[in-house]
């Protein structure tokens, strides 16, 4: 959650850091008779985005009677696309000198940075290398005193400012812990006249999911700064961006949603938006994401594309029907056709419930393929854009599917598996579904509920006490996010050597102390946000529907479990099957990423290839990349990356899917895989062809 430059100061002040006075106007009459602080004022556009100076947003006014034709003038303002609520109107100030100021989480070493620079009120990515300093510090403690005073002297401020600078960075850290902040950063940090320092702007990024465990925080969310239907995706729980197309969409998943979006996009049919169900369709949340597309001028066509999963299309189309019905109620019409797309579990019986209401504005559709043609014609056009180039086919599936599963990374049908949350729902049912593919779970770990059995498996109360009664391989976590840290933690401290965990919604913060305890120990850790993993007809431990899944030669790592589905579903079809399918988590701190997995896969007799369902955001798939390259990997390994259409600086679903302004961006990640010889998918329809290929590369190369 980023918030604007007067919400960052009144949490910067509350922390007794210096920041100009100032009061917020929302309109040019809304101001006191009397300002407490006599001008020349600065009058400051409040939006979320950059560059407000450039636009004319930060206006100087000497004079009283000229403020109300300023403050008009910049409320009527747009920045870089995004509006102008309120101004923020503080006292001018002199200075002797700028610096930049920030700190901020790396993604790829999982430090917490301190970076400061000479020159303020700059882009800091374009400083010189010599006025940069960036001091790494641990993630749980932050920048010590030895490195403030190493930011100070590189600032070559004098010797008696140490104390006051000192104490500001110190109370920036305590801030930056206490509320859950992902990026702090001054910009410009002002020396004034009189030999103090004050924060002159300011821009805070909030962990959202920290927000999540603090109600208290989300006050600072202001929905004057977001348009009515990302307010309302925000209360019904809808993962929501506008965007500029005209085919609204509704996927669950956002892996799945990403790759839609880009589809759509590919053949000239313009998403209007991108908009993920999540985890849950109940009709509620379907008659909330219907409201909130029809409510925008721009959609012309509603496409619904499903993956049913453990979420079976036969729930999704209830829950289509009764809203529906309930729109039919309020008299709301659905005054635009609406295109159905469902795959998976229990397409047949969701296809068959929206048919059987008879409704002429919707139309069903079997693939993606279809889906286009449908969604073109309807827009009037008869072509919906290019297919994917023709490849080869499969051939004969038996060479691409094994007559008896392989056990994989030594994980198979007589691994003994714990259920820490074995207790609660998710625990529950998702225990039966993996005893039903054949998992052996021998144990299960609830905090108090010790001496139960569940489904005939014996609960105990701790990690240790199921440890002493069983031989434990793997453990998987059903524990609600404000607790899934430390139920890792206590599985990596009895060294059991598989932990999975499912859970979403863990602060980005919590999972660097994770990351932090497992570099020397033997546990591995897949996830957290994580549909788990699956040796196909040997065991699964996670969420994944298991039925789609044949045992094969092709690895398939991702970070999105609809995509995964989808895609896993697809190579089935086509009589391509799996070794081992593995979901390294959506977020930006995960256990174990993409490349810690290629000396196993490499070991791995059953794996022939490799295939990663990547996404945008962070640098997973290039660090992948390079992996590959300096390791030698000697088997053919290919690529999606979903969301390449997405616009920058927006979370697409996934904590971890998002490009940051000025960063290398889809074309960047691309290129280097493609540097080390990843073969890149660019649409889904082309991976079948291009495994095939692949396959029989390496076939042919062996014999």
């Amino acid at each position: 959650m980023r918030l604007d430059e007067h919400t960052s100061k009144t949490l910067l002040a509350r922390a007794d850091v210096p920041v100009s006075q100032g009061l917020a106007l929302t309109g040019p009459y809304s101001y006191p008779a009397s300002i407490t602080f006599p001008p020349p004022w600065v009058v400051k556009a409040q939006a979320l985005t950059g560059g407000r100076g450039k636009a004319g947003g930060v206006v100087v006014v000497d004079r009283a009677e000229d403020l109300p034709q300023v403050v008009s003038r910049i409320l009527g303002m747009r920045i870089g696309g995004h509006p102008v609520p309120y101004v923020r109107i503080e006292q001018a100030v002199t200075v002797k000198a700028e610096f930049y100021l920030s700190l901020a989480f790396r993604r790829r070493t999982g430090s917490l940075l301190l970076t400061v620079n000479r020159a303020g009120g700059i882009d800091v990515e374009s400083a010189s290398p010599e006025d940069l300093l960036i001091e790494e510090a641990h993630p749980l403690d932050g920048p010590g005193d030895y490195q403030i005073r190493e930011a100070f002297f590189h600032l070559n401020l004098a010797q008696g400012l140490m104390g006051e600078f000192l104490a500001v960075v110190r109370n920036l850290i305590r801030l930056f812990f206490d509320q859950g902040l992902i990026l702090l950063e001054i910009n410009p940090l002002a020396l004034t006249d009189d030999g103090h320092f004050l924060a002159l702007d300011a821009k805070i990024e909030v962990d959202d999911n920290w927000v999540d465990l603090r109600p208290d925080l989300q006050a600072l969310y202001l929905p004057d700064h977001h348009s009515p239907m990302e307010n309302e995706a925000r209360e019904a729980g809808l993962s929501y961006h506008k965007l500029d197309g005209w085919v609204g969409m509704v996927v669950n998943g956002a892996g799945l949603a990403m790759a839609t979006m880009d589809v759509l996009n590919d053949h000239g049919l313009r998403a209007a938006n991108f908009l993920d169900l999540g985890g849950g369709a109940d009709s509620r949340r379907m008659a909330r994401a219907f409201a909130i597309l029809l409510g925008d001028a721009d959609v012309k066509v509603l496409f619904v594309n499903i993956f049913g999963g453990i979420l079976s299309c036969r729930a999704v189309a209830e829950a289509m029907r009764q809203a529906l019905e309930d729109m039919d109620r309020d008299q709301i019409a659905l005054d635009r056709p609406l295109v159905v797309r469902f795959s998976g579990f229990r397409s047949s019986e969701g296809r068959k419930i929206l048919e059987d209401m008879g409704r002429p504005e919707i139309f069903m559709v079997s693939g993606l393929d279809e889906a286009l043609d449908r969604l073109g014609s309807l827009a009037g056009s008869s072509d919906s854009g290019p297919r994917p180039e023709p490849g080869a086919e499969p051939g004969n599936p038996q060479t691409l599917l094994f007559d008896h599963p392989i056990p994989c990374f030594g994980l198979g049908r007589n691994t003994p598996v714990l259920v820490q949350g074995i207790t609660g729902r998710n625990g529950i049912l998702h225990t039966e579904l993996m005893k039903t593919y054949g998992t052996r779970i021998v144990a299960g770990v609830t905090p108090g509920k010790g001496g139960r059995r569940i489904l005939g498996i014996p609960v105990y109360d701790t990690v240790r006490q199921a440890q002493a009664e069983h031989d434990i391989q793997a453990s998987i976590v059903f524990v609600p996010a404000a607790f899934a840290t430390d139920a890792i933690l206590e599985a990596a401290a009895a060294d059991i050597p598989w932990v999975v965990c499912i859970t979403e919604g863990i602060p980005q913060s919590h999972m660097l102390r994770v990351q932090a305890r497992l570099k020397h120990g033997p546990t591995r850790l897949i996830g957290p946000n994580t549909p788990g993993l699956i040796v196909p007809g040997e065991m699964k431990l996670g969420i994944m529907p298991g039925d789609i899944f044949r045992p094969g030669p092709v690895a398939v790592l991702s970070r999105s479990g609809t995509l995964t589905y989808e895609t896993v579903n697809t190579l089935s079809a086509a009589g391509i099957g799996q070794s081992i399918c593995l979901g390294i988590g959506g977020d930006p701190f995960v256990g174990s990423d993409f490349e810690s997995y290629l000396d196993l896969l490499e070991t791995c007799p059953a794996t022939r290839a490799l295939l990663v369902l990547g996404e945008i955001g962070g640098q997973a798939e290039e660090r992948l990349a390079q992996a590959v390259s300096a390791s030698k990997f000697s088997k053919p390994v290919l690529a999606f990356i979903a969301g390449r259409t997405a616009p920058p600086g927006k979370k697409f679903g996934h904590a971890g899917a998002i490009i940051r302004e000025g960063s290398g961006g889809i074309e960047a990640k691309i290129e280097s895989l493609r540097r080390a010889n990843i073969e890149v998918c660019s649409e889904l329809g082309g991976i079948v062809p291009t495994l095939v290929r692949a396959l029989a590369r390496r076939t042919a190369s062996i014999v």
